[in-house]
C-alpha cells in the first residue's frame, strides 16, 4: 500500500478551510467542503483510500452522519461494495438498532437499520471526516459490533490528536487517519 507523502498531506491540509468560532466560540471548525470542491484533492484522497482498502476484503463501508456519508459512499462505490449510513436517531424509516453516547452537555444517539449489513459476520470499515473527542465514533463502532459484524478499521480524514478521541476508539478497532493535527 502506498502511503501519502508529506507533500501530498500538506496539499490536502491546505485545501481544508479553518472556520474560527464555529459552531461556538473557541472552536476552530475544519471545513472539508473546500477539499471536496477541489477535484485534484478529492481525487487524490479517494485514490489513496481505495488503494489502502481494496485488498482488505471489506463487505461494507459505514459512514457517520453527515460528512462520513460523502467519503463513505464515494469509497464504497470505488470498492464495489455496499454503503451503510450511521444516522442520528429518528432519521431512518425502518426498524433500527441504536447506541447512545455522551456529549459535552447531555447524551445523543445514533442508529442503523437492523438489517443494514444483510446478516452477521460482515467485514465493515467505519469512516468519518474527523475524529475529535471520539464519542460518536465509539458509539458507531459499538453499534456495528452489536449487529454481529467485524469492524476492520475506523478511518478518519482528519484526526485532532490533541483531543485524544482515538483513545476511546482504539480499544474497539484499528484506527487510520489520513491527516493528523497535533
Amino acid at each position: 500500500m502506498k502511503n501519502l507523502t508529506n507533500e501530498q498531506k500538506e496539499f490536502l491540509l491546505s485545501t481544508i478551510r479553518d472556520v474560527p468560532d464555529f459552531p461556538k466560540p473557541g472552536i476552530v471548525f475544519k471545513d472539508i467542503t473546500t477539499l471536496l470542491n477541489n477535484a485534484s484533492a478529492f481525487t487524490m484522497l479517494m485514490e489513496h483510500l481505495e488503494e489502502r482498502y481494496k485488498e482488505k476484503n471489506i463487505d461494507f463501508v459505514a459512514g457517520i452522519e453527515s460528512r462520513g456519508f460523502i467519503f463513505g459512499a464515494a469509497l464504497a462505490t470505488r470498492l464495489g461494495i455496499g454503503f451503510v449510513p450511521v444516522r442520528k436517531k429518528g432519521k431512518l424509516p425502518y426498524t433500527t438498532i441504536s447506541e447512545k453516547y455522551a456529549l459535552e452537555y447531555g447524551v445523543d444517539e445514533i442508529e442503523i437499520h437492523i438489517d443494514a449489513f444483510r446478516g452477521e459476520g460482515k467485514r465493515v470499515l467505519l469512516i468519518d471526516d474527523l475524529i475529535a473527542t471520539g464519542g460518536t465514533a465509539q458509539a458507531a463502532a459499538k453499534l456495528i459490533q452489536k449487529t454481529g459484524q467485524e469492524l476492520v478499521e475506523a478511518c478518519f480524514i482528519i484526526n485532532l490528536k490533541f483531543l485524544n478521541g482515538e483513545e476511546k476508539l482504539k480499544k474497539l478497532t484499528n484506527i487510520y487517519s489520513v491527516l493528523e493535527i497535533a
